[in-house]
């Protein structure tokens, strides 16, 4: 009998769907086409959603280094492997805000905040007080 139960909840475990990942985990090719940004739970903060640069089309940004940001110690860092987003807390279904977003090519940081949109894409804002700038990104 006991090995019945067993068998039993062995089943039930097996045939139990596995948690899904959140809508905007994974790779998103940028509007432009010219890097991708990997998107998954924050390091020590799985309840928020972080984003490293992790692809350019062209292989010389690969070696680029965040030379316009405004803290010249962090100048020589490589754009590779960089946090460009981070701090993104889920507001409901397929969006999420209070997040930061870094943009290498000005040395700035904005608010921001994502969603889905109806076709799978994602919309990615930043802002500065209430004027925001949009992209949209593709799966990539």
């Amino acid at each position: 009998m006991r090995a019945l139960v067993l068998a039993a909840g062995l089943l039930f475990a097996a045939a139990a769907p596995a948690f899904a990942a959140d809508l905007v985990e994974g790779e998103w090719l940028t509007q432009d086409g010219s890097a991708k940004v990997r998107i998954g739970p924050c390091a020590g903060r799985p309840d928020r959603m972080c984003g490293l640069i992790s692809w350019f089309r062209d292989p010389a940004n690969a070696r680029a280094r965040d030379t316009h940001n405004p803290d010249p110690k962090l100048q020589v860092r490589p754009l590779m492997g960089l946090l460009m987003i981070r701090d993104f807390k889920a507001a409901g279904a397929g969006r999420w805000t209070g997040g930061r977003i870094y943009d290498p090519g000005e040395g700035k940081t904005y608010d921001s905040k994502m969603r889905i949109n109806p076709d799978g894409t994602l919309k990615v804002e930043g802002c500065i007080l209430i004027v925001c700038q949009a992209q949209t990104w593709k799966h990539g």
